[in-house]
């Protein structure tokens, strides 16, 4: 006793000494680099830290706040990742022993390189049913005959066959991880922006039912034919009603006893989950009992390098589990970011991903991602820091270790109705389809369209049919904005839509023009002729100077005069101010609906405050308006870096000077009105009414 009281008094020495050192290196000031040093000591911890984010946060792990929860939800986790490890694997179609392989080497990866607190990374439907696809494309059944012995009757040689898509799926793994790290490291994790939450929920409730119908075999206990290619899951469901006369009766009671069981005990686990210290773990009950009395010691698999021949023929799957594992990932980490408030670095999530797939690719594990289910009862029950993760792998390397040969042959009607129960998530999923019909029928119509478009072509088609259709949409509505004329509000510098809102009137002599996007090439012809549908008929042909306004609060027609010719400055627009427009806009009021009576417009105002880039095509565009428009044509709250892209077109000259630069609509009214206003327009002493209300 007392020889092991004092190796134990050796070891907690050794470890708080450590502790207190990797705290005292990484909270220190930053020692002075050399002068001549061009990677200072500040940058090199930056840059340690950023890509072991370990080194950040488990030298001030805090034993008393921390442990008991991150222990009681590695366990819970743990023993969530024994049944939906093997029920996974039957997806990837891979041996169930290789789903615990794939819950183990990748979680303690992931423990060093990731930045998300509370996900847990393992096995996930989706992405198993995406190498299911690639596995059972590559190596057929057909692929591997065998001779019976018993009968002489042909077969399948299972053994080769699994070894081959054992090893199928490992080398997409690594060639997945590849482009992960590729994309993390050149700061690619802006990628996961262009698929849009209603494209990603619908191409996961799309990918269920590729999971469901492969599924189903089981259930009913038939071998149905193997389909690939568009409308394969449309075939398979015809082959599988075909086969129903053919049922296996015990498998389907199984099963249906199965579900019952699981549905009752997991709708339990949600009734009482604050009374229960962890969810009854009834996915590890169900097939415990079929081998209790079995036990066997196995080893674990030494790790082997991928085969590189394959990456051709897996390339474009590699690519797309990238992604759509990347995609779920990074959204579920930054949901339970923001909701405990800390920091997920999307390019080092990449990353991390990255190295967890290429690190358990060699270990022969297929492609990994967070689950939405787990990482919930992670959160749950009380985990705090990814040592929730470590623990819940050690849990399955106990049962590999010491069970492991109890797992090769499982019922596989039970592991089916676990992957049944475990997808329930996702079919909620079809309740966004009333929720976006209320909100946004464009979402909706991406919603739909990948949904169908997973279901029929395929998980790799459609995916990239679901992206290129999502573009789409973006494209036509930049393509069909919003084209409206501008009023003022009365007694406010605001200017609002003069057909949305009631009050709203018109500046007599003065057309605001407004567009609700960006005009680029593909809208620029379009917005010409919104402008000359809505302003060229009321124009009377006037001096034909060009004014423009940049981006800001402030009147700064002068300001970018850089050329001499800003003669016209407006500092003395307080001289004429809210009275002048008042008294301006009061000689129109006889119109109806705050449109004005006075045809004899001398002005006109665009705003461009919605454009954030211009092309030569604009470029163009806006010079014709100039040229041809014998109007003053003024140019509104153009955004800074709009007008240097504007001065390197060739944009300004002599005839449109940067000396017409305005900031705001009101600004660019005042100077109208100032210009044409003392020949015009009579002025008068009026006081703003502040009192106003807008209505729509």
């Amino acid at each position: 006793c007392d020889t092991n009281y004092h190796y134990f008094h050796v070891i907690s020495l050794v470890i708080n000494g450590f502790k207190k050192y990797m705290i005292l290196f990484f909270t220190s000031p930053p020692l002075q680099p050399f002068p001549w040093s061009r990677c200072s000591v500040p940058k090199l911890k930056r840059s340690v830290l950023g890509f072991l984010p370990v080194l950040s946060w488990l030298p001030r792990y805090s034993l008393r706040d921390n442990a008991l929860g991150d222990l009681t939800s590695g366990i819970s986790v743990g023993i969530m990742h024994l049944p939906q490890g093997m029920a996974y694997a039957l997806l990837a179609s891979v041996p169930p022993v290789f789903g615990l392989y794939t819950s183990f080497y990748p979680v303690l990866v992931y423990f060093i390189f990731g930045t998300s607190r509370h996900i847990s990374i393992g096995t996930f439907a989706v992405i198993s049913i995406m190498i299911g696809s690639v596995t059972e494309k590559l190596a057929p059944d057909s692929n591997f005959p065998s001779l019976n012995e018993t009968n002489g009757t042909g077969g399948v040689d299972l053994a080769a066959r699994d070894a081959y898509r054992v090893q199928i799926a490992a080398s997409t793994t690594v060639l997945c991880g590849l482009f992960q790290i590729l994309l993390g490291m050149m700061r690619f994790g802006f990628v996961v922006t262009y698929l849009s939450e209603p494209l990603v929920r619908g191409y996961m409730t799309g990918a269920a039912t590729h999971v469901v119908a492969s599924q189903l075999k089981y259930v009913f206990g038939i071998d149905p034919a193997r389909f690939s290619g568009p409308l394969s899951q449309v075939y398979l469901l015809i082959d599988i009603c075909r086969l129903l006369p053919e049922t296996n009766i015990g498998a389907l009671v199984v099963s249906l006893v199965a579900l019952v069981v699981l549905i009752t005990v997991k709708e339990l686990n949600t009734c009482y989950e604050k009374k229960l210290p962890m969810p009854i773990p009834i996915e590890l009950i169900v097939v415990s009992p079929q081998h209790l009395t079995m036990i066997s010691v196995i080893l674990l698999k030494p790790p082997s390098p991928p085969d590189i021949s394959l990456w051709g023929s897996v390339v474009g799957d590699a690519f797309a589990v990238a992604i759509v594992g990347y995609a779920i990932n990074i959204s579920l980490g930054k949901t339970f970011g923001l909701k405990h408030g800390y920091k997920v670095d999307s390019n080092q999530e990449l990353v991390a991903l990255g190295l967890s797939n290429t690190a358990g690719g060699f270990f022969q594990c297929y492609a990994v991602t967070s689950s939405l289910s787990r990482s919930l009862i992670q959160e749950s029950t009380g985990g705090k820091t990814q040592v929730a993760g470590v623990i819940s792998s050690v849990i399955v390397l106990v049962t590999v270790l010491q069970l492991g040969t109890l797992f090769e042959e499982l019922p596989k009607a039970v592991l089916a109705c676990i992957v049944f129960v475990n997808l329930k998530g996702m079919f909620r999923q079809f309740l966004d389809i009333p929720a976006l019909w209320k909100s946004n029928k464009v979402d909706l119509m991406v919603w739909l369209v990948t949904l169908v478009c997973t279901v029929l072509l395929n998980l790799d088609i459609g995916l990239a049919a679901s992206i290129a259709f999502s573009l789409l949409t973006v494209i036509f509505r930049s393509q069909l904005p919003r084209y409206s004329i501008l009023g003022r509000v009365p007694g406010t510098e605001l200017y609002l839509d003069t057909d949305t809102y009631e009050e709203v009137k018109e500046i007599p002599g003065v057309i605001i023009f407004r567009s609700s996007t960006t005009m680029y090439y593909t809208n620029a012809e379009l917005y010409l002729d919104a402008l000359l549908e809505k302003v060229v008929s009321g124009c009377v042909c006037v001096s034909g100077c060009v004014c423009m306004c940049g981006g800001g609060g402030v009147c700064v027609n002068w300001a970018f005069d850089q050329q001499g010719t800003g003669s016209d400055q407006d500092s003395e627009i307080g001289s004429y101010g809210d009275n002048h427009i008042t008294q301006a806009a009061s000689t129109g009021s006889e119109s109806e609906s705050g449109k004005s009576a006075d045809n004899s417009t001398h002005t006109i105002i665009l705003d461009l405050s919605t454009a954030s880039f211009v092309d030569t095509v604009t470029v163009k565009i806006l010079k014709n308006v100039c040229v041809h428009m014998c109007c003053l044509t003024l140019f509104v709250s153009t955004p800074v870096c709009v007008v240097e892209q504007l001065s390197i077109a060739g944009f300004f000259c002599e005839s449109i000077p940067k000396s017409c630069l305005f900031a705001t609509v009101h600004d660019a009214v005042l100077h109208s009105l100032r210009v044409h206003g003392d020949k015009d327009r009579p002025q008068y002493e009026c006081v703003l009414d502040m009192s106003s209300t807008t209505k729509m």
